[in-house]
This record gives structure tokens, C-alpha cells and sequence, in this order.
């Protein structure tokens, strides 16, 4: 069965926020690789627990949009 439009909608948005906590992470990696060669490895180790949550949170967002693409989440129609 089809995707309804608001679980369409519904499955591209959550996707995309994955996307955009995945590319946070890299970035937030990066600039933890030169805070590192910089010597400063507290505000280093920082970044990286901070990048890991988003790729925990990045994780979970893909599998709800995978729910949606299987019918397991679906979006409410409004009253």
C-alpha cells in the first residue's frame, strides 16, 4: 500500500533532520581533529560525545522514517 501524502511528508522530514544531524556530526568531528592538534583534548573529547549523541539521535530518526515507509508509524489526520 501507498504512502499517504502526510506520511510521505512525514518520512521526508525525518530523513532530512537525519541528514542534517549526520552532517553535524561530521563537522563537529572535524573541528575535533583540529582542536586535538591544537593540544586542547578536553574541549576535543567534548565535540566527540556531543557528535556521538547525533549519531544516536541521527539513528533513531532513520528507523522511525523506515516505520513510516512500512505503515508501523503513520500521521494523524488533523481534527
Amino acid at each position: 500500500m501507498p504512502l499517504t501524502k502526510p506520511n510521505q511528508q512525514l518520512r521526508r522530514d525525518l530523513k532530512e533532520a537525519a541528514s542534517l544531524l549526520k552532517w553535524s556530526g561530521v563537522d563537529l568531528m572535524q573541528a575535533a581533529v583540529r582542536l586535538s592538534e591544537d593540544g586542547q583534548e578536553v574541549e576535543a573529547k567534548e565535540l566527540l560525545k556531543i557528535a556521538a549523541n547525533y549519531q544516536e539521535a541521527e539513528d533513531k530518526l532513520a528507523g522511525y522514517a523506515d516505520e513510516v515507509k512500512v505503515g508501523r508509524i503513520e500521521r494523524a489526520k488533523p481534527e
